[in-house]
């Protein structure tokens, strides 16, 4: 049996309107303890904002994040993917695309939010699928001296 995206993802995900403060959001994330918001315009969503995002598009540029919208700093066009998609590929395509988050929708365009799939949840949930994807055996195996091996 071929493990699917719903296996892994997060079904509590935090949204956040796209007209709110950058300041706002970050306060936000802050509160909830969480490195990303998915937003939504009038229930459908159109991107997601995150820390990496504050930290490279204002924070970096001494932009300011009270006269900043989510809208003008969050990542879209979004890729998503449904809860029924096999696990890896949703994970190879995270790789490939070099994106932490992947929003889960019910469906395909304007469709609901049902989840969130990280590679944090990957890595702690499957972490074989996790080595395969980094190829850790290969670094474990090179015998790299940068790594460094705690018993």
């Amino acid at each position: 049996m071929r493990l699917q995206v719903q296996d892994a993802m997060i079904r509590n995900v935090m949204i956040v309107d796209s007209d709110l403060s950058v300041k706002n959001a970050a306060r936000m994330m802050a509160y909830l303890q969480v490195s990303s918001l998915v937003v939504v315009e009038n229930n459908v969503v159109v991107g997601i904002i995150t820390k990496g995002d504050i930290i490279s598009r204002v924070v970096s540029k001494d932009k300011n994040p009270n006269k900043l919208m989510v809208s003008e700093v969050m990542t879209t066009p979004l890729l998503t993917t449904m809860p029924e998609a096999d696990l890896e590929f949703a994970a190879q395509l995270m790789v490939f695309n070099k994106i932490k988050k992947l929003p889960v929708l019910s469906g395909y365009k304007d469709s609901e939010l049902v989840g969130l799939l990280s590679l944090t949840d990957i890595a702690r949930f499957f972490p074989l699928l996790y080595a395969k994807l980094f190829n850790v055996d290969k670094l474990i195996e090179s015998k790299n001296p940068a790594l460094l091996y705690i018993d």
